[in-house]
């Protein structure tokens, strides 16, 4: 393994996950800070939650044209721009203002701070978030066959690993300064485009497609055009499929992770250091989970199978911690377990869908099939929990939002092809076209 992954290989794949780390450092940070946030406003949770899903609705749809455009100009120069985007749209959360002024919509009151900061939230969301397909399309076309599950499953690894140690400045500084300063750590991943352009060059397979549009200007399709071919008849179904299974689960995802802090404090009467860094380890010991699913569906079972066990067991195991556990310990530990099963389908989850498409269409492919379905699911699972509170309890909420989509989206998989692993790219769509 050592011998075909050393090298340029690895080089790469260590880049492309420090850079989606931070980015997911700098994302993580609003989550924790969302209780500070909610009391500095006086936003009430539907409030919260509309902030939330608007910010990623705008924020999807700008991470699809992001993603079309890595495919048309290349992974190495986005890949910087959108690392400095993103860290500038995270640390002037910190400065939104405080205004007395309210917006009413539909008998929901938002200040003038909430709606620059969902502005701002959507745009951080659209460049932070479209590391994920930017990185997975590098890693994925450099990486080794035999070991590209391991090495795309790996680079998941960064989201957890991103919210853990963005839980380690979280706690600290909230409790010592307010959360305004917290944003100013999204500044820390600006110098780290030196390092992408020092160490990371552009994919071979990028520059062949390149060199073919260079020939032929015509088959450099328009944003839209590539956009368009993912519904093309012999590779409708699996694009649907995945959306759809990716969406459904990201509910679940997203109403879990962005309110885990908030429903530790409030509904457990956890403080809220101790909610941090309970959900901040929960992410730390899921990086197992990772590893585990990666190597499973690399080496035992098909990535296809791999996700559906991993998706229903990260299912019952949440809905044990709901209704189980009541204390600081037993919470942690179930939690753990918990994300080492839900959070870790996205090791096997990444490297399906990135080895599903054709280069020309990969990093479009990620942006519609993953960013966009995440992004869109993170904008209506939270919501929904907002709701859901306000008409019966935290418990009921998270188990009908979390526990259900999660067990059906673990079913949805089952309709997709189960590939063999170690196939290169071209041969795993050929496979899928049959």
């Amino acid at each position: 393994m050592w011998t075909q992954i050393r090298g340029y290989p690895l080089q790469a794949f260590i880049v492309c996950h420090l850079a989606y780390m931070f980015s997911q450092v700098d994302l993580a940070l609003f989550s924790y800070a969302l209780p500070s946030i909610r009391e500095t406003f006086s936003v009430s949770l539907q409030a919260m939650g509309w902030v939330v899903a608007l910010s990623y609705s705008a924020g999807a749809i700008l991470q699809v044209y992001i993603g079309t455009l890595t495919d048309r100009f290349g992974r190495k120069h986005m890949l910087m721009l959108i690392t400095v985007v993103s860290s500038l749209f995270i640390a002037a959360h910190a400065i939104v203002p405080e205004g007395a002024a309210q917006l009413v919509v539909g008998g929901v009151s938002f200040s003038l701070g909430i709606i620059v900061m969902t502005i701002l939230r959507a745009f951080a969301i659209a460049s932070g978030g479209a590391l994920y397909p930017t990185t997975g399309a590098i890693v994925t076309e450099e990486a080794p066959a035999r070991y590209r599950g391991i090495m795309a499953g790996l680079l998941q690894t960064a989201f957890p690993l991103g919210a853990f140690v963005a839980a380690l400045f979280a706690a600290p500084v909230l409790d010592a300064f307010g959360w305004r300063p917290l944003f100013l750590v999204g500044l820390l991943s600006i110098p780290f485009i030196w390092v992408i352009h020092k160490f990371l060059r552009e994919t071979s397979r990028f520059a062949g497609h390149k060199a073919e549009v260079e020939r032929d200007p015509q088959a450099n399709q328009t944003s839209v055009g590539k956009v368009a071919a993912l519904f093309a008849p012999e590779i409708r179904v699996r694009t649907v499929t995945l959306f759809t299974a990716q969406f459904i689960f990201v509910i679940a995802y997203g109403a879990a992770s962005l309110w885990l802090p908030t429903y530790l404090h409030e509904s457990r009467g956890l403080a809220q250091s101790d909610a941090t860094y309970i959900v901040g380890y929960a992410n730390a010991v899921a990086v197992v989970g990772y590893v585990i699913a990666a190597v499973t569906g690399e080496f035992i079972l098909t990535r296809r199978t791999t996700v559906t066990i991993w998706t229903l067991l990260g299912a019952s195991s949440f809905l044990s911690m709901v209704w189980f556990t009541s204390g600081y310990w037993d919470t942690l530990i179930v939690l753990c377990i918990s994300t080492t099963f839900f959070y870790g389908t996205a090791a096997v989850k990444f490297a399906y869908i990135a080895e599903v498409f054709p280069t020309h269409l990969r990093a479009t492919g990620l942006a519609v099939c993953s960013s966009l379905a995440v992004n869109l699911g993170i904008a209506f699972g939270p919501l929904v929990v907002t709701y859901g509170v306000a008409f019966f309890d935290w418990d009921m909420t998270l188990s009908v939002v979390v526990g259900v989509p999660l067990a059906v989206a673990g079913l949805l998989y089952l309709r997709l092809k189960p590939v063999p692993s170690g196939l290169e790219v071209e041969e795993v769509d050929r496979r899928m076209r049959t």
